[in-house]
């Protein structure tokens, strides 16, 4: 499944590609590319955006030390992208509306450093990132005091970020907001 979704996905720039790349390799080589066990693994991530405002949504990732986008592993027997993004959203917001935004389509691919913790040596995500959209933003409940959530507008969202690869992301974000 995760081979043909990104077998039509078109990257923006030679980083882009050379990520791409990298995941589609992994797509074909590996029974489970999710595995967490893998030196690199397949996770997915959402930004969660409130169109009406354009503000984005952002939680602190402990591990990273930043501010960054929701999202994660697959559960065993997972294997939809969109799936994922949209479950661990949930989970990481409390958000019962997240719909795709402003369709389902991947919105950027890319590799991550993950420093090593919680008794796992450091590694990378191969990361398939999502758009979801709510209607309900007031209604976010972080899943934890370790792991608050911010509402930003999407420029102060960048500022906010430690991570250029999130910033990208944000700026294609933008692209779709209006005004």
């Amino acid at each position: 499944m995760l081979a043909a979704l990104l077998g039509s996905y078109r990257p923006e720039g030679g980083a882009e590609d050379a990520d791409l790349r990298r995941l589609r390799a992994l797509a074909a080589a590996a029974a489970d590319p999710w595995r967490r066990d893998l030196p690199l693994h397949a996770t997915a991530s959402a930004l969660v955006v409130h169109p009406a405002t354009g503000r984005v949504l952002l939680r602190w990732h402990q591990r990273q030390q930043g501010w960054l986008q929701v999202g994660g592993h697959g559960d065993p027997g997972e294997s939809d992208p969109l799936a994922i993004a949209r479950r661990e959203a949930q989970e990481e917001t409390g958000l019962a509306d997240l719909t795709p935004w402003p369709d389902d389509a991947i919105r950027h691919v890319v590799i991550v450093n993950v420093p090593a913790g919680k008794g796992e040596p450091a590694h990378q995500h191969a990361d398939i990132r999502y758009f979801l959209a709510t209607r309900t933003p007031d209604s976010a409940r972080a899943e934890s005091p370790d792991a608050p959530l911010r509402w930003l507008p999407a420029a102060a969202a960048w500022a906010a970020t430690p991570e250029a690869n999130l910033g990208e992301t944000l700026t294609r974000l933008q692209r779709l907001l209006p005004g």
